[in-house]
């Protein structure tokens, strides 16, 4: 249980991490991924991994890459329109994704518990960033749709993750989570060029933040959770990984003075039980 809590407390601070720097926010992207990866490679190196992937993985190890440089590309700017704790909130939508593919792809039958989170999500939603949405500005609503667009390549990359979980079976999950850091990181890095993004860290301080940001979100947190999701009930881990947007709104009130109205309060609870719900017979990723 200390595994999971530290390490979702560890992930709630990269929102944190991408509003503190300086650079874009496609840079910060592919950083975490590069830094990130490179400490990983040197972990799966220093234990002497396998590193080959059987061919029935590798393509979809590469789509999972491409879902994740998406989710990162269009969370990380989200982050920079909402704030991180509306913009990790809705990430988090990826729970009712998942929900919807299972029903309508894979035939599978819904739990009463996701069926009520639904509704749920929905009015949490509304509350959120719906009550008044004509009086927010044009960057803040396209900050919650592209929220809501990370969500969905979330879960895409939570899909194809298990996919290549699944052709690997007894393969090292260390090996697989560095190959995906390291393609998408170089994904990344060929989107930045067309777009003219500036690769050039301005100054140690965004070093400094840069590297902490890959190793905490991309090595520390998911190794914590990773070692402590198979360890205990479903609905812990759905309850402990809600850790993640609740620490991130606390972040975004500690840190940068965000201000939130009763309603957008309310909406938030009511989206994060819809989200408990949702995943309480789950044990997922963020």
């Amino acid at each position: 249980m200390w595994q999971l809590v530290v390490g979702a407390v560890m992930i709630s601070f990269s929102a944190v991490f991408v509003k503190l720097v300086s650079v874009p926010p496609a840079a910060s992207a592919f950083y975490r991924m590069l830094f990130g990866g490179l400490v990983l490679l040197g972990i799966v190196l220093w234990r002497r991994e396998r590193v080959r992937l059987k061919p029935a993985a590798i393509g979809m190890l590469w789509l999972a890459a491409v879902f994740f440089a998406l989710d990162l590309s269009f969370w990380h700017r989200s982050i920079l329109y909402v704030g991180p704790g509306v913009a990790t909130l809705l990430a988090n939508f990826q729970v009712f994704v998942l929900a919807a593919t299972a029903m309508l792809v894979f035939r599978e039958r819904l739990t009463w518990f996701q069926i009520v989170s639904i509704p749920l999500a929905i009015l949490g939603l509304v509350l959120l960033v719906g009550a008044d949405w004509s009086a927010f500005s044009p960057a803040y609503r396209r900050g919650v749709f592209l929220g809501l667009l990370t969500a969905c390549c979330y879960a895409g990359y939570i899909l194809t993750l298990r996919r290549v979980r699944i052709a690997e079976r007894a393969g090292s999950s260390l090996v697989t989570i560095t190959v995906v850091s390291l393609v998408a990181a170089v994904l990344l890095a060929l989107a930045m060029l067309p777009q003219h993004t500036s690769f050039l860290i301005p100054n140690w301080r965004d070093w400094g933040w840069l590297i902490t940001y890959g190793v905490c979100a991309q090595v520390l947190g998911w190794v914590l959770i990773s070692a402590g999701i198979s360890k205990v009930h479903a609905s812990q881990v759905g309850l402990v990984l809600l850790l993640q947007p609740v620490c991130a709104f606390v972040w975004d009130v500690l840190f940068f003075g965000r201000r939130f109205t009763t309603i957008e309060i309310v909406g938030a609870v009511v989206a994060l039980l819809a989200i408990y719900l949702g995943s309480i017979r789950r044990a997922v990723r963020q």
